[in-house]
């Protein structure tokens, strides 16, 4: 079926059911960024395949949202079919709420799976349809099943542990700290259904979601008790064995929201409002006292120990490695013997595979020649594929998983003669993530605030890029971990986070000319101590990864004085984290590439 002739099969649904508008979410039960094949509902209804979006079916209308980095990519995808992109963020641009307002006439009827839906975003939704509308909801509606003749399983990939010499702490000390912070809150019972939490607080790791190592469950803690909720075919007997010492009772997958119910006027039930599912909202007990904050496990996972920090290190030193010699590779060969898109980012995943501790690719390679590196989001098809020329530039951005750490680096490569303005571009892309590697900073500063060092150098030739500067990095978790970003105009929590030692962060400016070609320069940092004095504790931004930049770029002329010393210092430690571990051709290679301006 055609976009349009599945949107039409979804309306006969919904007018069989009195229905005046459909709202088909991107994310799983969990609140996920990276959804199993069986939740892609948005993408199987729309053909937009971007992690995030909303589409909205009314008897006569369709349109789906989206935010900066995929207007281009959803412009493409959308195309040969009715649904209309709606810009998220742009002048005149209004929300999915009061798009259906204007839309759902008097009494009318929205309907959607809650269980996909936020809670923020369905109290939304709520207010609109109840006042002044005298409309209605209803929220356990799963209509796309209907239409989805062909939709896969859930996943039951089986549970692993991970273990104590990677994660530093143990899963009883995690409940400890989480139990504490529930009694400092005055929370008798804690709820949570995201799936990175729930495995970095049971150390446990799965492989039911693409990417990341996640498991399908849901968690529910007390101060005595803890139940997790989840397919028991999934677990051996060596993971039952440390669940069972950790105090962790096995329930039903599904019955979490037969268990909320059930809560009394005794319990004080903890919730994340932003990472909770609206049909879990609506089945909590009304007896029960609810509090509202954010999941104490968000900020516990996103500092990380000294046992994790030395990991990722040695994690990255293997990604520099592979990038290396990747970059390597793609310049002896490029002219030389057939490359495309494809093909690299395979020839890239076969490196990774060759490293010791490696588990799985950390998210879809984005493999981008000429204007394909200006969709922020691309991702190679056999339709799209494009076949590498000697010239202009190639964007690759890709991560992986080790059992150590999780990857995420971004190299746009001049794969022969740049024009002036190529230059000039790249440039300024590698002075904004100069400036935010460079900075010293007060404890205090906030994402918001330290993501203007970065843009300040592309502002100053006014220019900019739709994404932020920086998203948090898991441990063999999530490539994108709350709950700080850095990002100049990010909504609460990311705004209000203060940035802490031990945090990890992707360092990712960039510019993109549509149609054109896309520049991105991505490096995992560290947030570190600095001095400590009378003005307070100082911090910086320590990179973690060592990859060559592209000296064949660079217009050092454009570079200040400083800039170059810091190039000139990271392309040494580049040199030596990563010369032991290639031939001696490659080395030849890597010194002339890390040679000072």
């Amino acid at each position: 079926m055609t976009t349009n002739e599945k949107i039409a099969k979804l309306r006969l649904l919904m007018k069989e059911r009195k229905i005046s508008a459909y709202i088909v979410s991107s994310p799983d039960y969990h609140q996920s960024e990276y959804v199993a094949e069986y939740f892609k509902a948005r993408h199987f209804m729309s053909a937009f395949t971007g992690y995030v979006g909303t589409l909205a079916v009314t008897a006569d209308e369709s349109a789906l949202w989206t935010d900066g980095r995929y207007f281009t990519q959803a412009e493409l995808q959308l195309n040969n079919s009715e649904v209309k992109l709606q810009k998220m963020g742009e002048p005149g641009v209004p929300t999915v709420a009061e798009y259906l307002s204007e839309r759902l006439g008097e009494g009318g009827t929205l309907a959607f799976d809650g269980r996909t839906i936020a809670l923020k975003q369905g109290k939304e939704f709520e207010k609109m349809v109840t006042a002044p509308k005298k409309g209605s909801i209803e929220y356990n509606l799963d209509l796309v099943d209907a239409v989805w003749d062909t939709r896969p399983a859930l996943p039951s990939e089986p549970v692993f542990i991970h273990e104590l010499k990677y994660c530093g702490e143990s899963c009883a000390s995690k409940l400890a700290r989480l139990r504490e912070k529930m009694r400092q809150l005055g929370a008798s019972v804690h709820i949570i259904t995201t799936l990175d939490d729930i495995a970095w607080l049971f150390n446990i790791r799965g492989s039911d979601v693409e990417f990341v190592p996640f498991t399908l469950c849901y968690a529910i803690v007390s101060h005595n008790d803890a139940q997790l909720f989840i397919d028991e075919r999934k677990l051996d007997a060596q993971v039952k064995s440390h669940l069972a010492e950790n105090g962790v009772h096995l329930k039903n997958y599904n019955d979490i929201y037969a268990a909320v119910k059930t809560f009394t006027k005794n319990d004080t039930v903890l919730i994340d409002p932003d990472r909770i599912n609206y049909s879990m909202y609506a089945n909590l007990a009304h007896e029960a006292e609810i509090i509202e904050a954010q999941n104490p496990t968000m900020m516990f996972k996103a500092i990380k120990n000294t046992v994790q920090i030395e990991h990722i290190k040695n994690a990255h030193i293997l990604e520099g490695v592979v990038f290396t010699k990747f970059i390597y590779w793609i310049k002896k060969n490029i002219g030389a013997v057939p490359l495309t898109e494809i093909s690299a980012a395979q020839k890239l995943t076969d490196l990774r595979s060759e490293q010791k501790g490696y588990h799985s690719l950390g998210f879809s390679p984005i493999s981008g020649y000429a204007e394909h590196g200006a969709i922020i989001h691309y991702r190679a098809t056999e339709e799209t594929n494009k076949d590498l020329a000697p010239q202009g530039f190639y964007l690759i951005d890709s991560g992986g998983q080790y059992y150590g750490g999780t990857t995420d680096t971004t190299r746009t490569l001049a794969l022969g003669p740049l024009t002036a303005e190529q230059k000039k571009h790249y440039t300024a892309v590698l002075k904004a993530h100069l400036s935010l590697s460079a900075l010293k900073f007060l404890h205090g500063c906030k994402g918001s605030q330290v993501d203007i060092a970065a843009r300040a150098p592309m502002w100053a030739l006014g220019l900019d890029y739709k994404h932020g500067t920086g998203h948090g990095i898991g441990q063999f978790l999530g490539g994108h971990e709350g709950p700080a970003r850095i990002i100049w105009r990010a909504p609460e929590p990311a705004n209000e986070t203060v940035l802490e030692p031990g945090m990890l962060f992707s360092n990712e400016p960039g510019f993109y000319l549509v149609g054109q070609y896309g520049i991105r320069l991505e490096n995992t940092i560290l947030v570190t101590k600095a001095e400590q004095n009378e003005f307070g504790q100082f911090l910086y931004m320590q990179p973690l990864t060592f990859t060559p930049f592209e000296v064949d770029a660079i217009e050092a002329s454009y570079l200040t004085a400083n800039e170059k010393h810091h190039l000139n210092e990271y392309h040494q430690d580049v040199y030596k984290a990563i010369a032991p571990h290639l031939t001696q051709e490659e080395r030849q290679w890597l010194e002339a590439c890390t040679k000072p301006l």
